[in-house]
């Protein structure tokens, strides 16, 4: 399979290129030559995740991974669950927090770690990584001890959660982050004048590890098939409308990616916070990012979403049919009373998963079932959601082993040449 830079055409890749590449040329972002074609569904989703997620993703790695190296990626990377987990009669919520670091980036970034380290051939690569929260945790994680990777991660300084900045920024090791005082889009700004600085990148052996990467998103093709599956084996036939907490917006470009190999998905809902520039964009056409706003939704903080070009693409191609693809706005207020709500049908969520609940609750038909994304474990968000509802939320393992730690961070002003520096030393 190859893998085409969607700014330039004639910048053609194998999967190995564009994993350890990261963007093309002109800061483009890799999309597969085409999308395969899965022959009978129905018998993948009786499929254990590892088993199927191979036969899922055989056809993007034709070339550089055997079926044998594929799955042994895969056993490694998905060690943990997806769960289906039923909040009403025609809402349920997919849980992708049941990882080592409590959030869905455990997927991808696993998956990621696991073919960079057989595509490297010895040589040093530097990650460089922007998060607005469960990015850097999951990455950090991934990568952590592995030889000849080092890993330098940007985040917003005071804009994330206590907890999850300490799940990455207290490791050591070939783990380094630096704490930048701006925003999330200032972040991942520098990210990407660090892949136009060729001296540089050939310097450092740059890579990212952000969703902008394809090994990324192909793993979280993987869970929306899990997600079925289970519907199934639950008995449930209605239609499943998809809502997707939605910041940078490659867990929605997954979303869409696994619809077009066959998984019958009726339709999207790309759920979005204050910033709102996709909702805005698919209602009058026109592209008008406004400055990043802070929300208790923190890694929705997103102005400037990253992997949109790979959807417009999709849409513009009709490898998706625009129709099925709707946007909506969740405001502070209204993403408070969704933690309450769900809260008052026994189910404790975070303000992302809220979000995504939200947008799509009052909107389904009596023939569709409302599956929303559940993207982090609310013990992440603890303060906003204690203060929400009232009352204590005991920290899990992950989160109580580095509530103690100290904070290895270095603070930076949003300042590429500071950036450049700290990396070639």
């Amino acid at each position: 399979m190859k893998y085409y830079n969607l700014k330039d055409n004639t910048e053609q890749v194998s999967f190995s290129q564009a994993v350890k590449q990261g963007l093309g040329r002109n800061q483009g972002l890799f999309f597969p030559e085409y999308i395969p074609t899965l022959d009978n569904i129905d018998a993948l989703l009786e499929m254990g995740l590892v088993e199927r997620s191979v036969e899922v993703l055989a056809p993007f790695v034709e070339g550089d991974l055997t079926k044998e190296a594929l799955y042994q990626v895969v056993e490694s990377a998905f060690n943990f669950p997806a769960k289906v987990n039923q909040v009403s009669d025609k809402v349920s919520s997919l849980e992708l927090y049941h990882g080592p670091t409590l959030a869905f980036k455990d997927f991808g970034a696993r998956f990621m770690a696991q073919c960079l380290s057989r595509f490297t051939d010895g040589e040093k690569i530097t990650i460089l990584t922007a998060t607005s929260g469960d990015t850097g945790a999951a990455v950090a994680h991934a990568f952590h001890g592995l030889d000849n990777i080092e890993v330098v991660i940007l985040y917003p300084k005071g804009k994330i959660s206590l907890l999850q900045e300490k799940m990455f920024t207290t490791l050591g090791g070939n783990i380094r982050t630096i704490a930048i005082e701006g925003s999330f889009d200032d972040c991942q700004a520098m990210v990407k004048q660090a892949f136009d600085d060729k001296e540089l990148a050939k310097a450092i052996g740059l890579n990212s590890a952000n969703s902008i990467n394809i090994s990324r998103l192909l793993a979280q093709i993987c869970y929306y098939f899990e997600a079925l599956a289970q519907l199934k084996a639950q008995g449930e036939t209605r239609n499943v409308v998809l809502s997707v907490p939605s910041g940078n917006f490659g867990n929605l470009t997954a979303a869409m990616l696994a619809k077009a190999l066959g998984l019958p998905i009726s339709r999207f809902v790309a759920a979005t916070n204050a910033n709102d520039t996709v909702p805005r964009y698919l209602k009058t056409g026109q592209w008008s990012p406004n400055k990043t706003v802070a929300t208790i939704s923190n890694a929705m903080d997103v102005s400037n979403p990253n992997n949109w070009p790979r959807i417009e693409f999709m849409l513009e191609q009709q490898i998706i049919d625009r129709a099925t693809l709707s946007s909506k706005t969740i405001d502070e207020e209204q993403t408070q009373s969704a933690v309450i709500a769900l809260n008052q049908m026994g189910y404790l969520s975070e303000p992302h998963g809220a979000v995504a609940y939200k947008a799509m609750v009052n909107e389904l038909a009596d023939d569709e079932i409302g599956l929303f994304l559940g993207t982090a474990h609310p013990a992440k968000f603890k303060e906003v959601v204690e203060s929400i509802l009232g009352r204590p939320l005991a920290l899990p393992k992950e989160l109580a082993d580095c509530a103690g730690e100290q904070i290895l961070s270095i603070d930076m002003a949003p300042d590429f040449d500071q950036l450049r520096a700290f990396l070639l030393a």
